[in-house]
């Protein structure tokens, strides 16, 4: 397979996927979530040897920076259900919110963070993952 192309009908279905989830995430937001807040969407393709225990470790420590890390105000998460079939096996969904984009910025470097990344290193589990942030708007 040649690298760093891409055919016309599979951009076709990463820019139809980018589409579906951010409408979808520009619903209703949470309660504690404010205008000028940045949302994190993290989205796992798991390895097929990836067993359900070590994708509930990668779980629970994505959700337990929550308490670690400064100006996390949300968490959730989530398994691709859409019977659309356009999720190019990328199935489990994390979605951080950041007070703002400062906060999200301390994030991105912060000890617990790399902790974090240092975890999916050493399980090797993860065949690949699709991040977008954006700030909300209303």
């Amino acid at each position: 397979m040649r690298r760093g192309l891409i055919g016309v009908s599979k951009m076709r279905a990463v820019v139809l996927f980018c589409v579906v989830v951010l409408a979808a995430l520009s619903m209703p937001t949470p309660a504690n979530a404010q205008k000028g807040s940045v949302r994190h969407v993290v989205v796992f393709k798991f390895k097929p040897e990836a067993n359900p225990d070590q994708i509930q470790q990668v779980t629970r420590a994505f959700s337990e920076l929550r308490g670690k890390i400064p100006g996390i105000t949300g968490f959730e998460h989530g398994v691709n259900n859409s019977p659309e079939g356009r999720n190019l096996g990328f199935t489990h969904v994390y979605l951080m919110t950041f007070e703002n984009a400062a906060a999200r910025d301390a994030y991105l470097p912060h000890p617990e963070h790399k902790k974090f990344g240092e975890l999916l290193g050493k399980l090797g589990i993860v065949a690949d993952v699709f991040v977008v942030d954006y700030t909300t708007t209303g």
